[in-house]
């Protein structure tokens, strides 16, 4: 039985694939919860509706649904994952994939969807790709588009495209598929700042940042030998007709040559040939066939927005023709053409080639949980039964009304009165329990409307106090847009500083002492775009801010996390405009996950006037969003730097061994394989027509290879494996070394040190030689690791050639919601609780007086590489600790003792070996707290001034 509504929207973990989706029965109009992922697609209004609350259409996006089950079945392939890429794209995407590498935020399946696409389209052997062919739009260059939800994180997926091209193209200078030179093109001023991340040399890079380029290997250095330029748009406008018209009064020139023109553009990087380009926002750049189209741009903005497009794509034309561009990457939340045709002739991008649209990150928890107004207690609407405050412009009482040209004290209609008073007294509520958590800024209320006249009067009504909620009509925290004055900042390529010195155009409104003078409009207009883009952040200028009214879309880039209620007073004629109004609002503020459920707690919006009649909303629930948790910002304390820790940042551990090896398997722990994780048969049957044939059952069973994998065979390829590993430092006869190594690996294979379960079963000589060659890696990671234990003569520290010293004041700002005290000897400002054991351990350390500093190993960055099961993996111990005497303890506390356990003790312990015997960094020690309280007992014993009986 179908929903009507729905009690919980978040029901897939963000980090993998949906696996499950809420599906909208258009006869029934209602939801049901279905397996499996919702294919790639859009709904827009069928027939003749003039509102967006019919049953809809849906229409599938077949390219996308072509491409995505390729793209999985070749990532997971069983033997030969990510099949063709090359050598530096395998590295790039099994670090992004591997969750040790991310201890505080892992990349979003979308995320790594949109890139794998894009690598897949590129790299993927041409077998794999038959029958795929991407429409383009008419360029002389190819476009490829990923269509992304507002809140997926679209600009790391353009630091993850661009380190994959960069890297591959300066490995593999002479591999055509790649570009070093990259232009990003931005919307606008505050896009084009927020794209600032993607530059090289950046402080703050993504690349950095979020860790998208391993460590090791000088990848980062290979990574800036390659350019990234980012660029407004309007930059692309010099041969624009306003533009020339311009320029003629000055200097009379016509249109630029192409030469020139790039030049103009591109600036440094004038020289770079086979540019990458990529579009964000890119439902900005589309090709107007204006002989086909024109008649359709009717209206004044229409008509404004394909003059733009144009300007974008004429750009990238002429960029093409005198540099070349090797491919262009739109991103986009809606790529649809503005045709100003019917809502339901809408176009979507042909060229899309991946999509994980707005209900997919609404489901995953991407972005906050939208509840819209389903019924109240007046009459409803007497065709659709809806509550009137469904989508209050259609009204009849309202729509004539708002669509004049009223002057801005004229009252509004009694129903959108009403309106903003329920949502006006549930903000008021929300607020409330903002200020009782003591949060730094309030919620926020936006209002969308459908002209300047409305957006004037409801500006009126609040500051009127004619809607009676004193503390949402405070005209000092209503921020109302000029649409005009906003777009006027977004088109420069850098914003002006606020009262600089009086321009000399005929901008300057009057001649004064520049501390006298008025703004001119160049300041005005980059002064509001600074209120708009700090709205919701503590210590800016839009920190205050609690009502914020526009006309149109609020501007891209506006990602205010604080919005908690949406009021839309305006047509909603197709998804895409209710997607870019709701999206404004749906930027989450916490990504931590339910450690029970793995999922993200919802974070909710209230909306009026919206119709989300496609999109999955929750409804039935009362009251205000609640406030969002508060969160602390955990980071170092300049005041406290006296309680810095720094300590060496190894990569590897190199071994010096001794000349003969010895090895008395006899005191060495077994080897414990367990036959039932070893898959031996499987049966595979052919599909037809999309199903299974069982009539034709295909059995494999592995027994044939244990026939062929001899004992001696075994022997010899574990014996190579180790011996690939000690041969870099081995100082003797690599033939010598490897003789001793087939010695060894001999008296262990036929020895009972390898303990197979059920035993008797695989007493048999046949199958116990199959299980130990399906477990190959495990038996060389075990030799290898008893060899080293007993043949080592000296560790030798190796360091990160690019932070060999790491330290606590470098960590990265970051934020919680968990539990935290401030501390005294701690160079960061508070440590966060993950259990009580551990409040009980910093406290200690806090008061201890044989302690000098201490820190939590959280965010830090302090890792020791260990190896278990054959997987390298990264441990980090919980405590580093200054001791009085300068000495620094890492310790670990652990109720438990698993096998796990006992490997990471061994690399700690050879890690404190080698940096003492390198004797650079002081002293080293290890510890290991296994019940609450003994961490008391483990100081005293670690103080060389205790005396003892």
């Amino acid at each position: 039985m179908g929903k009507t509504t729905i009690d919980r929207l978040i029901i897939n973990a963000p980090y993998t694939e949906p696996q499950r989706h809420w599906r909208y029965e258009r006869k029934t109009r209602t939801f049901d919860l279905v397996a499996g992922r919702r294919p790639a697609g859009y709904v827009v209004a069928s027939g003749d509706s003039k509102a967006f609350d019919d049953p809809g259409i849906f229409v599938e996006i077949p390219l996308v649904n072509q491409i995505r089950p390729r793209v999985k079945a070749w990532r997971e392939h069983p033997t030969n994952p990510y099949a063709g890429v090359s050598s530096i794209t395998k590295r790039l995407l099994e670090h992004w994939r591997d969750p040790e590498e991310f201890q505080a935020r892992r990349f979003f399946f979308c995320q790594l969807e949109a890139v794998e696409t894009l690598i897949w389209l590129t790299e993927a052997p041409a077998a794999e790709r038959v029958g795929i062919e991407i429409p383009g739009d008419g360029s002389a260059f190819v476009r490829q588009c990923c269509k992304m939800a507002t809140g997926g994180g679209k600009t790391i997926v353009m630091a993850m495209v661009i380190a994959w091209h960069i890297l591959n193209k300066v490995v593999y200078p002479q591999d055509a598929r790649f570009s070093k030179n990259v232009l990003v093109l931005a919307p606008g001023l505050t896009v084009k700042k927020r794209l600032a991340v993607l530059e090289l040399a950046a402080a703050g890079n993504y690349y950095e940042e979020f860790s998208i380029v391993p460590s090791g290997k000088n990848l980062m250095d290979k990574l800036r030998q390659g350019k990234v330029l980012v660029r407004n748009w309007h930059k692309l406008a010099w041969d624009s007709e306003e533009q020339i018209k311009k320029r003629r009064s000055v200097d009379k020139r016509g249109a630029k040559s192409d030469e020139a023109y790039t030049r103009d553009v591109l600036g440094e990087m004038a020289g770079a040939r086979n540019l990458l380009v990529i579009n964000d926002e890119a439902h900005h750049a589309w090709r107007v066939n204006w002989e086909a189209e024109g008649k359709y741009l009717r209206s004044r903005d229409m008509k404004d927005s394909a003059e733009e497009a144009t300007v974008w794509i004429g750009g990238l034309d002429r960029l093409h023709r005198s540099r070349g561009i090797l491919t262009c990457y739109d991103f986009s939340a809606t790529p649809f053409t503005p045709s100003g045709k019917k809502s339901s002739e809408e176009a979507l991008f042909g060229w899309i080639v991946s999509d994980f649209g707005l209900n997919d990150a609404i489901e995953s928890g991407l972005v906050k949980t939208p509840r819209v107004v389903v019924r109240d207690d007046a009459v409803p609407d007497a065709k659709t039964y809806k509550s009137r405050l469904y989508h209050i412009y259609n009204d009849p009482d309202v729509k004539d009304d708002l669509n004049r040209k009223a002057e801005p004290e004229e009252p509004l209609p009694d129903l959108v009165l009403n309106a903003y008073y329920l949502l006006g007294y549930d903000w008021r509520e929300a607020w409330k329990a903002w200020n009782e958590a003591h949060l730094s800024t309030p919620p926020v209320m936006i209002t969308v409307c459908n002209r300047t006249e409305t957006a004037a009067r409801v500006k009126h009504a609040f500051d009127s106090r004619r809607i009676h909620i004193d503390e949402l009509c405070d005209p000092e925290r209503i921020l109302h847009i000029d649409s005009k004055v906003l777009k006027r900042a977004e088109e420069r390529e850098e914003p002006v500083a606020p009262l600089e010195t009086a321009e000399t155009d005929a901008e300057t409104e009057e001649d004064a002492a520049p501390a006298e003078r008025k703004l001119t409009k160049t300041e005005k207009a980059e002064l509001l775009r600074r209120m708009v883009n700090t709205v919701g952040k503590a210590g800016q200028p839009g920190a205050g801010i609690q009502k914020v009214i526009s006309v149109g879309m609020l501007s891209e880039g506006w990602d205010a996390k604080t919005v908690t209620h949406i009021m839309g007073l305006r047509a909603f004629t197709s998804q895409l405009l209710c997607e870019q109004v709701v999206g404004r609002g749906l930027r989450r503020t916490s990504y931590e996950v339910n450690p029970k459920t793995g999922l993200f707690e919802p974070e909710y919006v209230n909306i009026f006037g919206v119709p989300f009649t496609f999109l999955p909303h929750e409804g039935g629930e009362d009251g205000p969003p609640p406030p969002p948790t508060p969160k602390t910002a955990v980071e170092p304390d300049p005041a406290k730097a006296e309680y810095e820790i720094r300590w060496p940042n190894v990569v590897r551990i190199e071994r010096v061994f001794q000349p003969t090896l010895t090895l008395d398997w006899a005191k060495a722990r077994p080897l414990e394989l367990d036959a039932a994780q070893t898959a031996q048969v499987a049966e595979l049957a052919p599909i037809l027509e999309g199903k299974p044939d069982v009539s034709r059952i295909n059995r494999i069973e592995l027994e044939r290879l244990a026939r062929e994998f001899r004992t001696q065979r075994i022997i010899f390829e574990t014996a190579r494996d180790v011996f690939d590993q000690m041969k870099h430092t081995w100082q003797g006869s690599r033939e010598v070394l490897l003789a001793q190594l087939v010695r060894i690996v001999e008296e262990f294979v036929r020895s009972d040190r390898i303990a197979i379960s059920p035993p008797l079963f695989y007493q048999d000589e046949l199958r116990r030689r199959l299980i130990i060659t399906l477990n190959m890696s495990r038996v060389v990671q075990h030799v290898w690791e008893a060899v080293r234990q007993e043949n080592t003569e000296r560790l030798t520290p190796v360091f990160d050639r690019d932070h060999p010293i790491r330290a606590t004041g470098e960590m990265r700002t970051w934020y919680t919601g968990k539990p935290c005290e401030r501390t005294k000897k701690s160079h960061i400002n508070v440590c966060v609780y993950d259990s009580t054991w551990e409040a009980s351990d910093a406290f200690v350390l806090d008061d201890s007086e044989r302690v000098a500093a201490w820190v939590k190993n959280d965010h830090l960055g302090f890792e020791i590489l260990y190896v278990y099961r054959g997987v390298v993996r990264k441990y980090r111990p919980d405590f580093l600790v200054r001791l009085t005497n300068s000495d620094i303890l890492l310790l670990e506390t652990k109720g438990q003792d698993k096998d796990q356990d006992k490997v990471k003790r061994r690399y700690l312990d050879e890690w404190t070996q080698a940096v003492n015997a390198h004797g650079g960094f002081g002293r080293w020690r290890c510890a290991v707290a296994k019940e609450p309280g003994e961490i008391r007992d483990i100081l005293i014993k670690n103080d060389p001034t205790e005396v003892r009986g």
